[in-house]
């Protein structure tokens, strides 16, 4: 089987230029693994590219969600594993791009999708709003230790969900989380840079989002009704606020930049924990020819862990 080439890191490093580019050197198909870009309209806020800036290089898994639905990680694995078959059934080489380290995981890798209760989901709901997200992380971390390790304590819905799988198996949630082995051959290259850079480059996308109409994306969703997922991705979040009359534009603007380096930190703390990646610096004038080369290296099997690689991990302070 063709390995899936599958381009990681945080926000900002310039993964979707490089898959552009390793698509047309490689003849592929682009299979998106940003759970922002699922949804229909949400456009400028999440980077997603434009028909034209896709240069003809077929995209999968962009514009398929409404912003009313919540995003299922076990309906992406579905879906996405559907498209990659599509494109091996081509001929053709895929090419993952994104920042969301569970939906790549789920794309890659085994992942076991426990069963749901609604009843149980919305008792968790109403204790959030009741006690806060905090009380219940804290909860979390007494009942499943690396679960909440991996779990910010403001992040209310992967809390719920974590209480939910323990409550209806028994079993630690951090027991269904997939391990590093891939269930779909691939290679992993990730993108990073120094942090003072990354944090430039930031700061310049979300004025390039402002200035292309941001505000008047979040108005036009938000006439339609944004879900919850939706409603709390960084930058429509922030803008919703704004909308309200509790922030300045400036402070908007500071507000989705600091929201999004948060975001960054985050998804480095993901990848960087799998040994599995091949960092490449995202300012390298050689960075296609270098990614081209360890694909190359991969199909022959000449690439083992990152942890063997001349170009290991680097951190974002470095």
């Amino acid at each position: 089987m063709t390995l899936v080439v599958a381009l990681v890191g945080p926000t900002a490093t310039g993964k979707s230029d490089l898959g552009l580019a390793l698509a047309h050197a490689l003849g592929g198909e682009i299979v998106n693994a940003d759970a922002m870009q699922l949804y229909r309209g949400m456009d400028i806020g999440t980077a997603k590219l434009t028909v034209d800036e896709r240069q003809g290089v077929p995209h999968h898994l962009l514009d398929v969600l409404d912003v009313r639905e919540d995003a299922s990680v076990a309906d992406y694995q579905a879906r996405a594993r559907s498209a990659l078959d599509a494109i091996a059934a081509r001929g053709n080489r895929a090419i993952a791009v994104g920042g969301s380290g569970l939906y790549v995981r789920a794309l890659l890798d085994h992942m076991e999708f426990p069963g749901t209760d609604e009843d149980l989901r919305a008792r968790l709901e109403a204790r959030v709003e009741a006690e806060g997200a905090r009380a219940l992380h804290a909860e979390l971390a007494a009942a499943d230790p690396v679960a909440a390790d991996g779990i910010g304590p403001r992040n209310a819905r992967r809390i719920v969900r974590a209480l939910e799988v323990i409550e209806l198996t028994g079993r630690p949630y951090s027991a269904s989380l997939p391990q590093h082995v891939y269930e779909v051959p691939a290679v992993q290259l990730g993108l990073d840079c120094d942090r003072a850079v990354l944090d430039e480059r930031i700061t310049a996308r979300v004025e390039r989002m402002w200035s292309r109409g941001l505000v008047a994306e979040v108005e036009h969703l938000r006439e339609h009704g944004l879900g919850r997922t939706a409603s709390r991705a960084v930058g429509y979040a922030e803008v919703l606020t704004m909308l309200r009359g509790e922030l300045t534009a400036d402070e908007t603007r500071a507000a989705i930049a600091a929201g999004t380096r948060r975001l960054a930190r985050k998804q480095m703390g993901w990848f960087g924990r799998d040994p599995r990646v091949h960092w490449l610096d995202a300012r390298d004038p050689d960075l296609v020819a270098k990614a081209e080369s360890l694909v190359a290296a991969a199909d022959a099997g000449e690439l083992g862990l990152a942890t063997d690689d001349p170009a290991p991990r680097r951190s974002l302070g470095s």
